[in-house]
């Protein structure tokens, strides 16, 4: 890794902060790690055992997120890093009086510096309906002064957030098709072929299902899909649309759709799935240093945040296994966001894809080559690629907006 590279990734945050719920005594992280242009993105997650330095790390990845997407061309212009969790279970009875109450004590950050929205146990319904209670416009409402139309660019974004394809919401399928075309791209530099390529996918989420439907669409054989209550398998292909169809809002799917010839198997079982590619795709710290043992994959593509801890990366490398990073793979879903709400695409499903297929190849492929000449890990040349960006994007935008902008 570069000086510059390393110095991208200790640099301390700008902002960190710990809250604490009068009423349940639970607590909720904010961090935002950089500001572009006055304002930063990053979702908001909410988990059992979710602390400070898990948000910590998933802000800085972030910085690095909206650096990789940098283009100069473009009218997106990418934003700082940030990103907020709240230690609870999603399906605790009082998760949702526990998430109305840190949006409001979060909410002049939110209203002048950090646009959030749906991550890991949270929808982006439940985040825009604890988000009007607690007093918000929109939690994306930072963004909003530097639009050249705001008007036009939110009826653009609800128009795309109104598309359906297939049952499934535009919002909750974009993010699976970068994962997606990360792994088509992949498999494309290596000479091997879509058809019948073996995959386990670890959660059936908004992520994971959108990431399982395109490549089943593929050609690509799903053999192995994990939720919370085990792993389903078949080694000659599960049907996904049928998986799809029988989840819950959590991504827990009712095993009476199971047909004959599925399996159900431990929870840790797609781990170990006879497969070129295994997707984490449910939470953070799914692949340690102790089960990676059992991996025989060619490819680990993270879908999900930091699922692959440092140890079990530089264990994996050194089996010949690569792990495609999360910075990168699952990247697309912000992009899509401001690509909308700037005006790069519109509210159309077939451009939505079309433009995060090139941009995720094109991303991909850049990060491949460089990990490829530098002999180095990809995630390496990802945070390589986003070092270099850094300084541009902070040379030419600033870090903070012109203060007339705040009294809009």
């Amino acid at each position: 890794m570069t000086a510059s590279a390393n110095a991208s990734t200790t640099t301390p945050p700008l902002i960190s902060l710990t809250w604490t719920d009068q009423e349940t005594g639970r607590q909720g992280h904010l961090v935002i790690d950089r500001l572009v242009r006055g304002v930063s993105s990053g979702g908001l997650r909410m988990r059992s055992g979710c602390t400070l330095e898990e948000v910590t790390g998933l802000a800085r990845g972030m910085t690095m997120k909206e650096a990789l997407h940098y283009d100069p061309q473009g009218r997106y212009i990418p934003l700082g890093g940030a990103k907020g969790g709240i230690d609870c279970d999603p399906r605790d009875p009082a998760a949702y009086g526990v998430l109305v109450r840190y949006l409001r004590a979060v909410r002049p950050y939110i209203e002048h510096f950090w646009t959030t929205g749906e991550d890991l146990g949270l929808t982006q319904d439940l985040v825009d309906r604890a988000a009007a209670e607690a007093g918000l416009v929109s939690s994306i409402q930072a963004v909003y002064p530097l639009l050249d139309d705001e008007e036009a660019a939110r009826r653009r974004l609800a128009d795309a957030f109104a598309i359906d394809v297939d049952g499934i919401g535009l919002d909750e399928l974009v993010g699976g098709c970068g994962v997606a075309e990360s792994v088509l791209t992949a498999l494309d530099r290596a000479g091997v072929a879509h058809r019948d390529t073996r995959v386990a996918v670890q959660g059936l989420g908004t992520m994971g299902g959108a990431t399982a439907r395109f490549l089943a669409r593929a050609g690509l054989r799903v053999v192995a899909v994990a939720d919370i209550k085990g792993t389903i398998a078949n080694p000659a292909g599960l049907d996904v649309e049928a998986l799809l169809a029988a989840r819950d809002g959590h991504g827990t799917v009712d095993r009476a759709a199971l047909r004959a010839e599925d399996r159900e198997l431990p929870a840790d079982a797609w781990l170990t799935a006879d497969a070129e590619v295994l997707v984490p795709a449910a939470v953070s710290y799914a692949v340690d240093a102790a089960n990676q043992a059992g991996i025989t994959a060619r490819w680990i593509v993270e879908a999900a945040n930091m699922p692959v801890v440092p140890e079990a990366e530089t264990l994996l490398a050194a089996r010949g296994i690569t792990v495609l990073p999360d910075v990168v793979v699952n990247s697309g879903t912000n992009a899509w966001w401001w690509w909308t709400l700037f005006g790069d695409i519109g509210a159309d499903a077939d451009e939505a894809f079309a433009y995060t297929r090139r941009s995720m190849r094109a991303l991909v492929d850049q990060m491949l080559a460089r990990a490829e000449a530098g002999n180095s890990t990809p995630r390496a040349a990802a945070h390589a690629l986003a070092a270099d960006r850094l300084p541009v994007v902070t040379e030419r935008f600033g870090q903070f907006r012109e203060q007339s902008a705040y009294a809009n």
